[in-house]
């Protein structure tokens, strides 16, 4: 499958759909991303040559190189993206774009705000905690599906279909589906327990990581939450590895500090206050846990990202 269908279309039309984009605005610390009037979403065709020094914005985004490859260092961890392979960068991290001479890709932008509210998305949230560089061999049973429906949003919103916004994001809804699904067919979370627990286990660690999503800020601590799972300390630790890629303590921290970057973007929080109102018992403790997960210390990561002249 290739993306070059894009040169069935007249270029002028590629770009001007995207007429009512007025330039890149940095507000506080954030990127401020523009979105499509009255949508959540916007979506370029780009083959400029430029370089996009480190920044960071609360939209998903969503990289498509369709001639030559393009580059993104994210958390110091460079993805070279070859044609037709894709790169979703999660909210919220930390990068930076360099393109060829000579190039052309589609960039994704949206904001999935509401989707993660939606039940059975905190399941989701361990896949997205972080970069994922699919190409047919990273996921070779679902890299067809995948490419599919983003070529399809891309014709959707270059077409200016009715009911565009609904059906791309519809599409991007299959997306994490699919790629949750994935997750679980190939990947043998719970092994030597029979099929029926693990579809109960599956259901019970979804109904955890919402609980969670819902009372980060509360003191929350590993022989609590276990006990309420049913399981002994052991058990859930093992259990919830296998599931989520992370020890208890590592996803809640994640978590916490997912919401922090949220709350670094607004000047009127103090760094203590974006502490507490993120879950962390103390500034000494967020500041280590920040600088463990982002490699420099929340000051820095308010200030790397405000000096940004995207």
């Amino acid at each position: 499958m290739s993306g070059v269908q894009h040169h069935n279309k007249d270029k002028r039309d590629l770009y001007s759909i995207n007429y009512d984009f007025t330039g890149t605005v940095i507000k506080n610390s954030e990127e401020i991303v523009s979105f499509k009037s009255d949508t959540t979403m916007r979506i370029w065709f780009n083959d400029l040559n430029r370089h996009f020094p480190t920044h960071w914005h609360s939209a998903l985004e969503i990289i498509v190189p369709i001639e030559n490859y393009y580059d993104a260092c994210i958390n110091n961890c460079l993805y070279h993206i070859l044609p037709d392979e894709v790169l979703i960068i999660p909210p919220g991290e930390l990068h930076s774009l360099s393109a060829p001479p000579v190039g052309e890709r589609y960039i994704y932008l949206f904001d999935i705000s509401f989707i993660t509210k939606i039940k059975g998305f905190s399941s989701i949230q361990s896949i997205l905690s972080q970069p994922i560089h699919i190409t047919k061999d990273t996921y070779p049973k679902i890299y067809d599906d995948l490419y599919s429906y983003l070529l399809q949003m891309r014709n959707e919103y270059f077409s200016r279909s009715n009911y565009c916004e609904l059906s791309i994001y519809s599409l991007l809804l299959n997306l994490f589906v699919k790629l949750g699904c994935n997750r679980i067919d190939t990947v043998n979370l719970f092994p030597n327990v029979r099929l029926y627990k693990q579809k109960e286990y599956i259901q019970k660690f979804n109904t955890l990581l919402e609980f969670i999503d819902g009372h980060y800020m509360e003191d929350l601590n590993l022989e609590s939450i276990a006990s309420t799972t049913g399981f002994s300390k052991y058990h859930f630790s093992r259990l919830f590895k296998q599931y989520t890629g992370f020890t208890f303590c590592d996803y809640l921290n994640y978590r916490r500090i997912k919401i922090a970057e949220e709350l670094l973007a607004k000047p009127d929080y103090s760094i203590t206050e974006v502490a507490l109102q993120s879950g962390f018992p103390s500034i000494s403790t967020f500041n280590r846990v920040f600088r463990k997960q982002k490699d420099c210390t929340p000051s820095e990561y308010r200030t790397k990202s405000s000096q940004s002249d995207l």
